[in-house]
């Protein structure tokens, strides 16, 4: 099987524009795949909320990196880590970058705002950015301490999220490109893809450009394609909708007192057990255990 950082390399390079679907846990991430989407976006702010906690940097970088590895382990697909700023300065990340291709892990992508940051979407948060000649440096720090040639640094440039304009945004872009970033995710949170579609008539086609339309969600998918944009993320959305089934069923349940309204509305025990692998197990059994210790096996 090809290398999860060869596959998501592929995913850039690719003419035609691809998809990430979030994950933010290992049984996610097996659904991610078997719906048949060729990535995963480790999302910060659902692997975060899976966690109980604020998109803040609350969650260590360490925690974040168990979840990882446990999603790298349930799928075949290549993930790119919402690395928020690299959890620090240029050290950190170098880190982070070993720590990733470690577990297998296809690229990580690092924002340019200040640790610790607030999420891109918050409503009247301050979203300070770093220094480009900081960010800079983590970018350089990711891309020598990387061990795999096709392990990929994604810059994600925040200009348009801290209000900052067009122009910093090109400056930005310009500046990571430089600096070795294999592609440049450039953000929004206008209700339009406006701000998008100005960047990429300015930008060209220099550099892969990622978007994540989690705000401009009506702008037609054709759109991006004539825009030359290579990936799109849809960045939180198994974590919403688990989350609005979670709330009925618990509702309904509490009101109720009783299951016979939700079972037939959720999937069947059975179905949990298939995307745990548990037939592979009994498998094993078979070829490893002696017939007197098969659990399945009653003399």
């Amino acid at each position: 099987m090809q290398k999860k950082t060869t596959q998501f390399k592929a995913l850039l390079q690719a003419r035609d524009l691809q998809f990430l679907m979030e994950a933010h846990d290992g049984l996610s991430a097996r659904i991610v795949e078997e719906a048949g989407f060729k990535g995963i976006w480790g999302s910060g702010l659902a692997i975060a909320a899976s966690l109980g906690v604020r998109d803040n940097n609350e969650a260590s970088w360490s925690q974040v990196l168990d979840v990882v590895e446990f999603m790298s382990d349930a799928s075949s697909i290549p993930i790119m880590l919402d690395g928020d700023t690299g959890y620090g300065n240029f050290n950190n990340v170098r880190r982070l970058v070993r720590k990733l291709e470690q577990r297998g892990v296809g690229a990580v992508c690092i924002e340019d705002k200040l640790f610790p940051k607030n999420n891109s979407l918050l409503d009247n948060a301050r979203q300070p950015l770093e220094a480009i000649d900081v960010f800079v440096g983590k970018i350089k720090a990711a891309k020598d301490s990387q061990q795999d040639e096709d392990f990929c640094v994604v810059a994600r440039i925040e200009a348009f999220i801290a209000k900052w304009g067009l122009g910093e945004a090109l400056k930005r872009a310009e500046a990571y490109q430089r600096a070795g970033a294999d592609a440049l995710l450039i953000h929004s949170k206008l209700s339009t893809a406006d701000e998008i579609l100005a960047f990429m008539k300015e930008w060209g086609d220099t550099c892969p450009v990622v978007v994540v339309p989690t705000k401009y969600y009506t702008t037609p998918t054709s759109v991006f394609r004539e825009a030359g944009i290579r990936l799109v993320i849809w960045a939180n959305h198994l974590l919403r909708s688990s989350v609005a089934a979670m709330q009925k069923t618990a509702a309904t349940i509490h009101s109720q007192q009783s299951l016979l309204e939700v079972e037939k509305g959720i999937v069947p025990v059975q179905e949990i057990f298939r995307l745990q692998n548990v037939e592979e197990l009994k498998q094993a059994e078979d070829r490893y255990l002696p017939p007197a210790r098969r659990p399945d096996i009653v003399e």
